[in-house]
């Protein structure tokens, strides 16, 4: 919880002399009462008063001056809401390494899995698009509402193409955010998405793409499908032969923080169907601050009454 105006809660201070005031008020009228009644006639004049009923009435109207206090704070407390709109760019690799089957059935095939079901998870308002890339990137849907856009997009992927030039999809899924329609004049918040095995070889630098994306306020979450162990079937020097694709995290691990994302590491579809369905909860809300002001204000309302009101019932006096 956090308040708006939190030097209110000094207020709190004076409750302290208030209740010793009221100590000492009753302790007065008892000695009084005391010394001026003889012993014979004190129970009818100066009966005894109740215990720990006389302190109730006094306990609830303190209760709800601090009430009225904290909620003169304005308190709040953190929710988590759904946005009301926002655009996720989903940018998958498709390059010649994607195949390699240390992710089960195959890397690309596990990214396409956990990225369908991203648009399954995300909430209505956000607009899902889908970007691949090698050598070259393309945009295979812009930002979409209709998430059957997106998972049929999804669904074409398909691996091969030499090199790996993540610099230049970024800049592709940037340029789709920015193409989204306005809503009441302003440009919906944006995301990407990007999985990758390895790091970029081809085209404009990651980390400047990233540093771009942090400018026009766009996070990038990162995620690394697949192992050291991974290798693919292909031919060197005339020959064909297994070659080793490890999983290169660095880079992307780097682009995640210039943008101001997630890196987030897959070495199984299982992982990476987990990562896909968090981000899919986390880019579909956000955390707002909810004001308990009307309910600080109703609680001490009612202690108040229920203060006063015992006092007179009780004794016939105000607390």
């Amino acid at each position: 919880m956090s308040f708006g105006a939190p030097l209110v809660l000094l207020g709190l201070l004076v409750l302290l002399p208030l209740a010793g005031w009221r100590l000492r008020t009753q302790r007065c009228a008892a000695r009084a009462a005391a010394a001026f009644v003889s012993a014979p006639l004190r129970p009818s004049v100066a009966p005894r008063l109740p215990g720990l009923r006389r302190l109730i009435p006094p306990a609830l109207v303190a209760l709800a001056l601090t009430l009225f206090i904290l909620a003169a704070a304005r308190p709040r407390i953190p929710v988590t809401v759904p946005v009301r709109a926002a655009s996720v760019m989903l940018v998958n690799d498709v390059s010649d390494s994607m195949v390699a089957t240390d992710v089960r059935p195959s890397r690309l095939d596990a990214a396409q899995r956990a990225a369908i079901a991203f648009t399954r998870h995300a909430v209505d308002t956000i607009g899902v698009g889908s970007v691949k890339f090698a050598r070259r990137p393309t945009l295979l849907q812009s930002p979409s509402t209709d998430h059957r856009l997106a998972r049929q997009a999804i669904a074409t992927l398909t691996p091969g193409g030499g090199g790996t030039a993540i610099g230049e999809a970024i800049e592709t899924a940037l340029g789709a955010i920015a193409a989204a329609p306005k809503i009441d004049g302003h440009r919906p918040p944006g995301a990407i998405v990007l999985l990758s095995d390895g790091s970029s070889n081809v085209g404009v630098s990651p980390l400047l793409a990233a540093a771009a994306a942090r400018k026009a306020h766009v996070r990038i979450d990162t995620i690394a499908i697949g192992t050291a162990s991974g290798t693919i079937e292909g031919v060197e020097h005339g020959r064909r032969t297994t070659i080793p694709v490890p999983v290169s995290p660095t880079q992307l691990r780097a682009i995640a923080t210039a943008s101001g994302g997630t890196f987030f590491a897959a070495p199984s579809q299982a992982r990476a169907g987990a990562i896909y369905a968090h981000l899919a909860r986390e880019l579909g809300h956000r955390r707002d601050l909810r004001g308990l002001i009307g309910w600080g204000i109703a609680a001490g309302l009612l202690a108040l009454l229920l203060g006063v009101g015992l006092s007179l019932f009780w004794f016939g006096t105000l607390a």
